[in-house]
């Protein structure tokens, strides 16, 4: 059933424009001779793209933007890519276009897409927040959905480990433990980043049915998990993918909720975690908060937009009575809504420092007016800002942690929540 459920849209959406684009007079052709108009020419795709990007960003921006103000936008990015004041002003899309023209009007067809596609970035990018926004290529947003995915196509994690793919896993055990003793006591930045990823590569060959999956797809996990004590369970999550959601769950039912006795404190880790499928919360609170709940809310143009959960209860996670929810300053976008609404919900305590404070959900919207039959481009916009626990952008502000671990006295905060010494214990031991 849960797999039925999770044909989860990926944030890369898909939004188009229709309808023709009206310029002005001097860009239809119509001048008048002897009283009859000429004929129309030909549409300048070059024309019709930057008419097509303002418009895009006119209506799926998640500011409520002028055509003063987006004018102002292209009108900055000519005169960056001319060295020069513009030679007009424009206040809205007819007269950007005008604009453009003017300047790309004698350029042979390669120097037009140049610009016009430097142009656009150039605008995209200055979009508040400051370079979220692009103009995309093809390779870029196969990129995108590869990191969405988990899947990384520049790291091959048996090389990591210095086994081959036919390696059983006690050859990858053996190889993991003599990797983790040359590292574990060098210091240095460059050992730990190797260490990480020896660990990466470990989590993700050392079991079966994760190495098939990553021999098939390239797709690595997103959920670890495992007995920290007898009575401390720990779930980390790196990234919300597609496949995340099926994860947990198999976390979550990793120990038998029917079964008397084993763990009654639950660690849920989102340190690190760069965010990914967002669209994946409405499944992902559901098994913390319950069924049809308001999870979070985005911003755009002026209105709020609230999201219920669209899944209840795992009876895998209902036993744990002792929650923590581990922060830290890397843990961004999706992540920071999902320790939002958890705080929020008083689903567990916070511990860490406040979050990144990356709130924005961008998507990418197709062009339909392509002016390069070599390349093929996109934008990816920033479409809405999320909201944290308060309703105030999560974006710049980031999401305050319960118990924060500057504080010296942070022991003594968590025992006051729910006075276990072993789970302060082990929460001192995870954060070193």
């Amino acid at each position: 059933m849960i797999k039925k459920l999770l044909l989860i849209i990926l944030v890369l959406g898909c939004l188009g424009l229709a309808g023709l684009l009206v310029y002005q007079a001097d860009l239809t052709g119509k001048v008048f001779l002897g009283g009859e108009p000429s004929p129309a020419p030909a549409k300048d795709l070059h024309l019709e793209f930057v008419a097509e990007v303002y418009e895009s960003i006119k209506q799926n921006y998640w500011d409520k933007i002028s055509d003063a103000d987006l004018a102002i936008f292209f009108k900055l990015a000519v005169e960056k890519l001319i060295g020069s004041s513009a030679p007009v002003d424009p206040k809205n899309k007819d007269e950007v276009v005008t604009l453009t023209n003017q300047i790309i009007k004698d350029f042979d067809s390669d120097k037009k897409t140049e610009f016009v596609t430097q142009m656009s970035d150039l605008v995209l990018v200055n979009l508040k927040p400051f370079g979220r926004s692009r103009l995309y290529t093809v390779k870029q947003e196969k990129e995108l959905k590869n990191s969405v995915q988990n899947r990384d196509t520049l790291t091959d994690l048996y090389a990591v480990l210095d086994v081959s793919k036919a390696a059983t896993t006690k050859e990858i055990r053996i190889s993991y433990q003599k990797k983790v003793e040359e590292l574990e006591n060098d210091e240095s930045s460059k050992a730990k980043e190797k260490l990480a990823q020896v660990n990466r590569a470990f989590e993700t060959l050392a079991q079966p049915e994760r190495k098939e999956v990553y021999d098939k797809t390239g797709i690595e996990p997103t959920v670890i998990y495992r007995l920290l004590t007898p009575n401390i369970f720990y779930i980390k999550l790196s990234k919300f993918s597609p496949q995340s959601f099926e994860e947990l769950e198999k976390a979550a039912n990793s120990i038998d909720p029917k079964k008397k006795g084993g763990p009654i404190a639950l660690i849920f880790d989102l340190r690190g975690n760069i965010g990914g499928a967002i669209d994946i919360l409405q499944y992902f609170l559901g098994p913390f908060i319950g069924p049809n709940r308001y999870a979070y809310d985005f911003f755009h143009q002026e209105n709020t937009e609230p999201f219920k959960t669209k899944i209840g209860w795992f009876d895998g996670l209902v036993r744990y009575k002792k929650v923590i929810i581990l922060i830290d300053e890397k843990s961004q976008s999706s992540a920071e809504v999902m320790a939002a609404a958890m705080k929020k919900y008083n689903v567990g305590v916070l511990i860490g420092v406040p979050t990144k404070g990356w709130g924005t959900v961008e998507k990418v919207f197709p062009i339909e007016n392509q002016i390069d039959s070599k390349q093929k481009f996109s934008m990816l916009l920033v479409h809405s800002l999320t909201l944290r626990d308060d309703g105030q952008p999560i974006e710049g502000r980031g999401v305050d942690p319960t118990i924060n671990l500057n504080d010296k006295d942070w022991p003594q905060q968590l025992m006051a929540y729910f006075n276990y010494p072993e789970l302060v214990s082990v929460v001192r031991e995870l954060i070193k």
